[in-house]
């Protein structure tokens, strides 16, 4: 199989199931959105750090994957199985979800409390985790907005909102283990 097939050369791609459109249409930018995000938490998993981060990272990885084919699905493309649209059973999962959330607890236990807005940086991994936070809350705006023009499965949008926090918290508890500086930020007066 080969990398180039041309077809895209007249600025269209096709979607799973073979629908053509532009390649700047709101699907094209979500599931591109969610690649961009993939490939940062695999910069981010490439740093030095305990394994334990590194494999919930691929596990991410993965269900980014996941994301990413379903957003690349058209409604009209989705098959139903047993009276259930198969894209709502293709890998995200509660499930998927609580993972996250379980990690972001274990994580705040051993962090100090938040008493301020923190200003992203401190170390290299760590800003790569709050570049990736914020790739995160663009897909997952670009999600909600592909929702209002043709519906997705609302745990996309959850798993993504979900995975912002914990890529925040990541940032988090990376400058802790690192013992880089955390600065707050104070409003001016």
């Amino acid at each position: 199989m080969k990398v180039y097939t041309k077809t895209g050369d007249k600025g269209t791609t096709a979607l799973f199931g073979g629908t053509r459109v532009p390649k700047d249409h709101i699907r094209i930018e979500s599931y591109g959105t969610v690649d961009e995000l993939n490939s940062y938490i695999g910069l981010i998993r490439d740093q030095e750090m305990n394994h334990h981060y590194q494999t919930i990272l691929i596990e991410i990885q993965d269900r980014l994957f996941t994301v990413g084919a379903i957003l690349a699905t058209p409604p009209e493309k989705e098959v139903k199985k047993n009276g259930e649209l198969r894209l709502q059973n293709l890998g995200i999962i509660d499930s998927d979800i609580e993972l996250l959330e379980n990690e972001i607890d274990t994580m705040e236990e051993a962090l100090p409390p938040m008493t301020h807005f923190v200003l992203p940086g401190g170390h290299t991994t760590v800003s790569y985790c709050h570049i990736a936070r914020c790739i995160c809350r663009r897909a997952e705006r670009l999600a909600v907005q592909l929702d209002h023009i043709e519906p997705i499965p609302g745990i996309v949008i959850m798993y993504l909102n979900r995975l912002s926090d914990y890529l925040f918290v990541l940032a988090r508890k990376l400058s802790f283990d690192l013992s880089a500086e955390e600065v707050k930020w104070i409003p001016r007066k």
